[in-house]
C-alpha cells in the first residue's frame, strides 16, 4: 500500500527542482556604491508613474520593461551617444519605486552602461544608409532587446526562475506534438513561441528578446570586436524571428498550450510556496493532493479579486483614453450638425459602459472541485517517471483541406450578416431613444471596446480550467457578440496608436517633469552635503 502512495519523479522534474534550488538572488550593493534618491522626489515620481501607466493598459509583468524603454527612448533623444545614461536610468527607476531605495548600485551602473554602449555601436551600424521605415523597425527591435536585457540584469532571480519553468513546460509537452510537414526542429521552435505567449504572456518585445537569446546570446556576452561583424547579420536574424512569431502554426500551438497550462501553474505555485519540503510533497500522493486542493482553492479565491481589479483597471483605461475623447466630441459635433444635444444619449453613453462591464463580470464563474481533481491527476502524470504522458501524441494539426470557393463565399456572406443583424438591432433601439448618428457611433464604440476588454478579462477565469464544456447557447451568443468583439479588438489595437494621452505624457509632460525631479534631487543632495559639513 505504501508503494501506491509513492511517486517516482521524472528526470525533467528532478532537473527543475535542482535548477530552481540553484537560482541566486541579486546581491545588494555596498553602502558606498548604493544609489539613493530623495523620498520626496520619489513620492511625486511614483504618483506620476501610476497615472502614466493607467493610460496604457498592460499586464503587470510588462510594466517595468515598458518603463525602461520609455526612459531610454527619452534619454537617447537628448543624448544620442548614451554616455552616462545608465545611472540616470537607475535613478529614474528608483524614483518611481520599481526598486527599493539603495538596492541598485555601482556594479549595476557599470554593467548597464556597457550594454548601452554596445547598443549604440550596433544601432549606428544597423541603421546607416537605410530608408526611414527599415531604420525604425531595426531600431525598435534592438531597443526591445536592450530593455529586456536590462530588466533581467536588474531582476536576475525572476529571469532565471522564469527560464527554468518555461523549459520544464517545453520539455514535458514538446514530444506530444506532431505537425505534418514540419521537422522536429521547426516544431520545437514554434512551440517555444507558443509557450512564451501563453505561460509568459509575453508581448512582442519579450518574444523577440527570448527568441534572440535562445538562438544566439545576450548582447552583454558579445565582445566589442565581434559586434560589427555580427551586427551585419542582424536584419536577417530579426526578420527570421518576426516571421517565426507570426507563423500560422504558432496560433494552433497557442490553443494547445493554453489548454495544458492549468496544472503547470498550480504545480509551480506549490513549488514556490513549499520550496523547503517540495520533494517530500511531490513524492507522496496524499500530501500532494492536500497541497493541490489548498492551492487551487486559494487561486480560485484570488482569481475573483483579480477579475474585479482588472475590470476596474480596464474601465479606467477606457475612461481616460477613449471615453473622454469621445464625449468631448459628442457635444460640439451634435450641436454643429444637428443644432441640439440629447442629454439622454450623453448620459447613457457616459454611464452604460460601466454598467455593461459590471453585468458581464458578474456572469464570470471560477472553477470548482471537479476541476481541482483533474488538475491533481494531470500533475501526477506530469511529474512521475512514467513517460507515457510526455510521449503520447495528443495534438496533430492536419494539413489544410482544399477550400471550396462556394462554401467560403457563403460563410463570408453569413458572417457579414452577423454584423448587419447586430448593428441594425442596435441602430433601431437607439433611434427609438432619439440618439442621433453621432451618439449612436459613440455608443457602438463604447460597447464594443468594453465588450472586448470584458472578453479579455473572461480569459482569466480559463487560466485554471483544465477542460470546459460549451453551453448550448454559445453559438447563439457568438452570433450576436462576434461583430461587437471584432469592432472592439479593432478599436483597441488600431486606434490605440492614436492615444493622445500617451503622446501628452511622453512628449509634453514627462521630459520637463523628470528634469524638475533631477533639479530638486540635486538641490536636496547639495543641502545634505552642506549640513554634513556643519556637523
Amino acid at each position: 500500500m505504501a508503494d501506491d502512495n509513492k511517486i517516482v519523479l521524472s528526470e525533467f522534474t528532478e532537473a527543475l527542482l535542482s535548477a530552481l534550488s540553484s537560482v541566486k538572488g541579486k546581491v545588494r550593493p555596498d553602502d558606498m556604491s548604493a544609489l539613493s534618491v530623495s523620498q520626496t522626489v520619489s513620492f511625486f515620481a511614483l504618483v506620476y508613474e501610476k497615472v502614466r501607466n493607467a493610460v496604457e493598459f498592460r499586464e503587470d509583468h510588462l510594466i517595468l520593461r515598458a518603463a525602461i524603454e520609455r526612459i531610454l527612448r527619452r534619454r537617447f533623444s537628448l543624448n544620442p551617444d548614451g554616455r552616462g545614461e545608465a545611472e540616470n536610468l537607475l535613478r529614474e527607476l528608483l524614483w518611481a519605486r520599481y526598486f527599493d531605495n539603495s538596492t541598485l548600485g555601482g556594479e549595476d551602473t557599470i554593467r548597464i552602461q556597457a550594454l548601452i554602449d554596445r547598443y549604440i555601436i550596433m544601432r549606428r551600424t544597423l541603421v546607416v544608409g537605410r530608408n526611414p521605415e527599415i531604420q525604425t523597425h531595426l531600431n525598435q527591435f534592438l531597443l526591445d532587446i536592450l530593455s529586456c536585457e536590462i530588466e533581467e540584469i536588474l531582476k536576475p532571480e525572476s529571469a532565471q526562475t522564469y527560464a527554468n519553468l518555461t523549459f520544464f513546460i517545453y520539455q514535458v509537452l514538446r514530444k506530444k506534438i506532431k505537425i505534418e510537414g514540419l521537422s522536429d526542429q521547426q516544431r520545437d521552435a514554434y512551440f517555444l513561441v507558443a509557450t512564451e505567449k501563453i505561460f509568459g504572456k509575453s508581448d512582442r518585445s519579450y518574444l523577440r528578446y527570448h527568441l534572440f537569446i535562445t538562438f544566439y546570446k545576450p548582447l552583454s556576452d558579445f565582445k566589442k570586436k565581434d559586434l560589427e561583424e555580427f551586427t551585419h547579420q542582424m536584419p536577417g536574424i530579426f526578420k527570421k524571428i518576426d516571421d517565426m512569431v507570426a507563423n500560422p502554426y504558432v496560433d494552433n500551438l497557442v490553443k494547445f498550450t493554453r489548454k495544458q497550462l492549468p496544472p503547470f501553474l498550480v504545480l509551480f505555485d506549490i513549488i514556490k510556496a513549499k520550496s523547503g519540503e517540495i520533494k517530500e510533497i511531490l513524492t507522496n500522493k496524499e500530501r500532494l493532493w492536500t497541497e493541490v486542493d489548498q492551492m487551487c482553492r486559494e487561486k480560485y479565491q484570488a482569481m475573483g479579486v483579480r477579475i474585479r481589479n482588472l475590470a476596474i483597471r480596464s474601465f479606467i483605461y477606457i475612461l481616460m483614453t477613449k471615453m473622454i475623447f469621445a464625449i468631448i466630441l459628442e457635444y460640439p459635433l451634435s450641436l454643429y450638425i444637428y443644432g441640439e444635444v440629447s442629454h439622454v444619449s450623453v448620459a447613457i453613453n457616459s454611464i452604460f459602459p460601466a454598467i455593461l462591464m459590471a453585468i458581464i463580470v458578474t456572469f464570470f464563474r471560477v472553477p470548482g472541485e471537479d476541476n481541482t481533481k483533474k488538475i491533481y491527476q494531470r500533475i501526477v502524470e506530469m511529474i512521475d517517471n512514467d513517460k507515457s504522458f510526455e510521449t503520447k501524441i495528443s495534438y496533430m494539426p492536419k494539413k489544410s483541406a482544399v477550400k471550396r470557393p462556394i462554401l467560403v463565399f457563403g460563410f463570408t456572406v453569413f458572417y457579414s450578416l452577423t454584423f448587419l443583424v447586430t448593428l441594425t438591432l442596435i441602430y433601431e433601439a437607439l433611434t427609438y431613444l432619439n440618439f442621433n448618428l453621432i451618439s449612436q457611433a459613440i455608443f457602438i464604440f463604447f460597447v464594443s471596446v468594453v465588450t472586448f476588454f470584458s472578453y479579455r478579462i473572461r480569459q482569466v477565469t480559463k487560466e485554471l480550467t483544465l477542460s470546459e464544456k460549451e453551453s448550448i447557447f454559445t453559438p447563439i451568443v457568438d452570433f450576436f457578440f462576434m461583430p461587437i468583439l471584432s469592432l472592439g479588438k479593432y478599436f483597441s489595437s488600431e486606434i490605440a496608436r492614436l492615444n493622445f494621452f500617451i503622446f501628452i505624457f511622453d512628449f509634453i509632460i514627462e521630459a520637463p517633469f523628470k528634469l524638475l525631479f533631477e533639479i530638486v534631487e540635486e538641490w536636496i543632495s547639495f543641502v545634505r552635503k552642506r549640513k554634513e559639513e556643519i556637523i
